[in-house]
């Protein structure tokens, strides 16, 4: 047997997701290929790399030092890939991406269609997830899409602001308190400074009786327009709701208040002609 990269890479996939079931869903092969892909790999190298629990696969000390020997093995891969595409001057080569989930559900797929399209040999290595998770690992990517606060010692560029607003299926008055469930979305930690910000500048009118805290912006959505309570969402998920539903603009000091995004790289990386092309379409993009 001869180990492959790709075979590596399976390994990494493995232990970032936990299960065998949920790693062949997501490299989209059978549950059984993925088992003896692994045990194959286990008899090279003569060592238990996982152990199965009911929960997860945990590494065994064994499976620690491969999968670190695993990550150096791909990462120099990338770099032979993206010298090679550097030195010709056609656009190809690997584009490490992490986007946040809103971009990266909102805008990225047209984007990456678009780019795939004019440029048929770039591949994409994308990664989404909230802001803060992007941030800690921001040196891992090319190219980082994050929302609120940019990205300290990177290049940051504006992508665009985003107005927030409040969602309820019942009105808005300023002449009576309004007592609602507030609806909040898994996000990093300044989304919600922003909201409770917001309503502390507001208490006079508006007083959340509870907080329901869902997994994704479009389940926050959902459940506001059953009736279930108030929900602060950005201009550029709520376009659609803005005839059908009371809403009122976050403001303060007479001031819209936004969530800016943010486009973050290290200078060097626009020497690879993929990652220039990837930054200049998403400059050109409208987004609201």
């Amino acid at each position: 047997m001869v180990m492959k990269i790709d075979d590596y890479a399976l390994l990494l996939k493995l232990n970032e997701i936990g299960t065998i079931h949920g790693t062949a869903k997501v490299i989209l092969i059978s549950q059984p290929a993925v088992s003896q892909r692994l045990k194959y790999i286990e008899e090279y190298f003569g060592e238990k790399i996982f152990i199965r629990t009911s929960r997860r696969l945990l590494l065994t000390p064994s499976g620690e030092l491969i999968l670190e020997h695993a990550k150096r093995l791909i990462k120099q891969e990338q770099l032979l890939k993206n010298n090679l595409g550097q030195s010709s001057e056609e656009v190809k080569g690997t584009l490490s991406v992490a986007s946040s989930s809103l971009i990266s559900q909102r805008f990225l797929p047209e984007i990456l269609a678009k780019l795939t399209s004019d440029y048929p040999q770039i591949s994409i290595d994308l990664m989404t997830g909230i802001s803060e998770t992007i941030k800690r690992n921001h040196k891992d990517y090319h190219v980082c899409i994050i929302r609120g606060e940019k990205l300290k010692d990177s290049t940051c560029e504006r992508l665009f602001e985003d107005p927030l607003y409040i969602f309820d299926t019942k009105p808005f008055s300023k002449q009576t308190v309004k007592e609602r469930p507030l609806i909040s979305f898994k996000s990093d930690d300044s989304m919600d400074e922003i909201v409770d910000h917001w309503l502390y500048h507001h208490q006079h009118h508006m007083k959340p009786q509870k907080t329901i805290r869902v997994d994704q912006i479009e389940t926050c959505k959902q459940f506001m327009m059953q009736g279930l309570g108030m929900a602060v969402l950005p201009k550029s998920v709520s376009d659609s709701l803005m005839d059908d539903y009371p809403h009122m603009p976050l403001e303060l000091n007479h001031q819209p208040v936004t969530r800016d995004t943010w486009i973050c790289y290290q200078k060097e990386v626009l020497n690879l002609p993929q990652v220039e092309t990837f930054i200049k379409i998403l400059l050109a993009e409208t987004y609201i």
